[in-house]
């Protein structure tokens, strides 16, 4: 599941980033920084439904405030993979059960 996948439809350009007065490039490097080491840690039998929703969530929890200018890579890091083990305990599917059932 997860070789089918590429996370490369997921990383940003510096073009996709939007306005953060003149840091984009810094914000692009530290977003697919830390989407490359959540996407090692994420487990082989995941689904593509739950890397949609997963990398996006994490995109839309940081997009919104000055955390990623502010904060060290490293703690950006251990915030994405603690909220990613948290997204999928609390019930992500780890299948494509929805395609299944179709």
């Amino acid at each position: 599941m997860k070789d089918s996948i590429s996370l490369h439809d997921y990383l940003f350009d510096m073009a996709d980033i939007g306005d953060w007065e003149g840091d984009e490039e810094l914000v692009t490097d530290k977003i697919n920084a830390i989407y490359h080491t959540v996407w090692q840690a994420l487990p082989e039998d995941i689904s593509s439904a739950q890397v949609d929703v997963l990398l996006p969530g994490i995109w839309d929890q940081l997009r919104g405030g000055t955390v990623l200018l502010e904060a060290d890579e490293d703690e950006l890091i251990d915030w994405a993979l603690a909220y990613v083990r948290q997204q999928l305990e609390e019930g992500i599917p780890l299948t494509d059960t929805a395609d299944e059932e179709e």
